[in-house]
C-alpha cells in the first residue's frame, strides 16, 4: 500500500484508509461487532494504517468498537476522531456544534477514555461552531498537542478563511472533506488554499456514499429504510435526482470496463490522481469491497479518462446535503 504525509505533521499514513462511521450508524443496520472488528483487523494485515472515526458515530459505539479492536495494536494505527457536533442523548438529534475551549478538552478527554487510548493521532473539529472564534478553539487544540494528548489538528468542512485563521494558530496537518468525482466543489478556493499551505487533503465519501462503486442498476435500486440516511434525505439518491446521476455513473462503469477495473476503484483513483496531498477514506461493511477498493492504486487513468470523468461534476443532480447541512459546511 502506497503512503502519504498527512501535511506537514510527519504523520504517513496509507493513501487509501478506511472510514468507519457505516459500522455502527447511518448506512443501515450496524455491523455486528464480532464482524466489525474481524474487518478492521483485516484492514490492518492488508496495509491499510489510516481509521477515521468521530465521537458522534453511534453516540460513541464507533470509538469503543476501534478501542476494543485495536488494543494492543496502536502502534500499527493512524486513529483520527473528530469533535465538535452535539446530539441529544434520548433521541439522537443533531442539536447544533460546539467548538468552544471546554468542549475540545471535555470531547477529547471522553475520546480517549472510549478508546482506550493515550493519545489520537489526528483530531479535527467536525464543523466549526459559529458561535466560537475559530483562533479560540485551535488556541485549546494546540494545547492538547503541548499535553501530549494529540499528535495533529484537523479542521472538517471549513472555508478558506477558516482555514488560513486556524493555520495562523497553529499548522493545521489536514482537512476532511467530501471530495469525489461527484463533489468538486472544494477546488475553486479551499483546495487551493490547502496546497498553499500545504496541508492534506482527506478525502470522505470518495464513492459518492456508494453511488459511484456501479451497484446502482436503477432508480429502484437506491437505499431505503429509515435507518439509511441516503433514503431519508441524501438529496442525490432522491426520486428526481438518482435517475439523472445513475445515467452519469454509466460513463465511470464504462471507463472501468475499458481499465479492467472495477468502478469503485476508477471513482478511487481519480480521487488519489489529484495529487500527492490527497488521500481518501471510503467506508465499507465487506471485507470483498475493502480488498477490491484497495486494488485502486493500480488503476492507470488515461488523460482521455480524467477528461471524461471530469466533466461529471456539473451535471451531478442534487447538492451534498439536505438545506440545513449545507449551511453548516464550508464556514
Amino acid at each position: 500500500m502506497m503512503s502519504r504525509k498527512l501535511g506537514k505533521s510527519g504523520i504517513s499514513v496509507s493513501a487509501i484508509g478506511l472510514g468507519c462511521m457505516g459500522l455502527s450508524e447511518f448506512y443501515g443496520q450496524p455491523a455486528r461487532e464480532s464482524e466489525a472488528i474481524e474487518l478492521l483487523h483485516r484492514a490492518l494485515e492488508l496495509g491499510i494504517t489510516h481509521f477515521d472515526t468521530a465521537e458522534i458515530y453511534g453516540r460513541g459505539d464507533n470509538e469503543r468498537l476501534l478501542g476494543r479492536a485495536f488494543a494492543g495494536r496502536w502502534d500499527r494505527v493512524v486513529l483520527a476522531t473528530k469533535f465538535g457536533p452535539q446530539r441529544d442523548s434520548a433521541t439522537g438529534a443533531f442539536v447544533g456544534v460546539d467548538g468552544s475551549p471546554a468542549s475540545v478538552r471535555k470531547s477529547c478527554e471522553q475520546s480517549l477514555r472510549r478508546l482506550g487510548s493515550e493519545k489520537i493521532d489526528l483530531y479535527y473539529l467536525h464543523r466549526v461552531d459559529p458561535a466560537t472564534p475559530i483562533e479560540d478553539t485551535v488556541g485549546e487544540m494546540a494545547k492538547l498537542i503541548r499535553e501530549g494528548k494529540i499528535d495533529a489538528i484537523g479542521l472538517s468542512e471549513a472555508s478558506a478563511e477558516t482555514i488560513l485563521r486556524a493555520h495562523a494558530v497553529h499548522p493545521v496537518a489536514a482537512l476532511q472533506t467530501e471530495y469525489s468525482i461527484f463533489s468538486r466543489d472544494i477546488e475553486k478556493d479551499i483546495l487551493p488554499t490547502c496546497v498553499k499551505l500545504g496541508i492534506s487533503l482527506v478525502a470522505y465519501s470518495p464513492l459518492g456514499r456508494g453511488m459511484l462503486t456501479g451497484r446502482y442498476a436503477s432508480a429502484g435500486d437506491r437505499p431505503t429504510g429509515e435507518d439509511d440516511f441516503r433514503a431519508r434525505m441524501q438529496p442525490r439518491f432522491q426520486p428526481g435526482n438518482i435517475e439523472s446521476n445513475l445515467k452519469l455513473v454509466q460513463e465511470i462503469r464504462e471507463i472501468a470496463a475499458l481499465q479492467g477495473c472495477t468502478a469503485a476503484q476508477i471513482a478511487l483513483a481519480w480521487v488519489l490522481g489529484r495529487g500527492e496531498h490527497v488521500v481518501a477514506i471510503p467506508g465499507t461493511t465487506r471485507l470483498a469491497h475493502l480488498r477490491a477498493n484497495l486494488g485502486a492504486v493500480d488503476c492507470r487513468l488515461t488523460e482521455e479518462d480524467r477528461a471524461r470523468l471530469d466533466a461529471l461534476a456539473d451535471m451531478v443532480r442534487g447538492e451534498r446535503y439536505p438545506p440545513d447541512e449545507m449551511a453548516a459546511i464550508n464556514r
